[in-house]
């Protein structure tokens, strides 16, 4: 016996992983750059939140995106259309983004004007939750075409979440959702989770989540 012992490739990738997003973190907090890392399911609606909170904001806000997918930069060129800075991040396979891609493409922007960045990471509930990109906070996006017990079937990012945003209401009179259990079963994942929700297509519920992002700017 050599006496050597070797880590697990999963937990060595990890752990670099760790070491990478916690720069990114000292970086975030000393340029006063507040990260989001947004995370759902595919088809949820995190692209369009993204387009309609970025026709709300005022001209010359400093915020800038990075926007993960496994093939097409499809989301970018949507993004892109409200006149911020975007990247596309395009993983080639790979089921989530990591502290590596994100430290890549910050070197496109321009950092001392930016005090807000969004990342909307690969559509999965599963492999993103473990990577650590450097934010602030991860919030989960859940649509009303999923079922209202995803918290408890994908309790990890419901526990990592910082805020839930309940997604496509226009759609609950379609649909059997049960929007108070799928709060319930959120918040026995994670009592201290934050909730709301909207229609990115009629609005209803948009101020709130613009005021949550304003308060959440606001203690960064």
């Amino acid at each position: 016996m050599s006496g050597i012992t070797t880590e697990p490739v999963g937990r060595k990738v990890l752990h670099e992983n760790e070491k990478l997003a916690a720069g990114l973190r000292r970086q975030f907090a000393e340029r006063g750059v507040l990260c989001l890392n947004l995370i759902s399911a595919p088809g949820s609606g995190k692209t369009a939140l993204l387009e309609k909170t970025l026709a709300a904001l005022p001209a010359g806000s400093q915020v800038a995106v990075l926007t993960g997918d496994i093939q097409t930069d499809n989301d970018a060129r949507r993004l892109a259309r409200y006149g911020f800075p975007v990247r596309q991040i395009t993983t080639a396979g790979t089921c989530h983004l990591d502290a590596a891609m994100v430290r890549r493409e910050l070197d496109a922007f321009d950092a001392g004007s930016i005090d807000l960045l969004l990342i909307e990471n690969v559509g999965n509930l599963v492999c993103p939750t473990s990577y650590d990109l450097g934010e602030a906070a991860k919030i989960v996006v859940l649509s009303v075409t999923e079922g209202d017990d995803k918290p408890l079937k994908y309790p990890g990012i419901f526990r990592k979440s910082e805020l839930m945003i309940l997604s496509k209401i226009d759609l609950l009179p379609y649909v059997p959702f049960d929007p108070a259990a799928a709060f319930a079963n959120a918040r026995r994942v994670n009592p201290q989770i934050e909730v709301l929700e909207l229609s990115s297509l009629t609005g209803a519920g948009f101020n709130e989540w613009m005021r949550w992002l304003e308060r959440r700017r606001s203690r960064q």
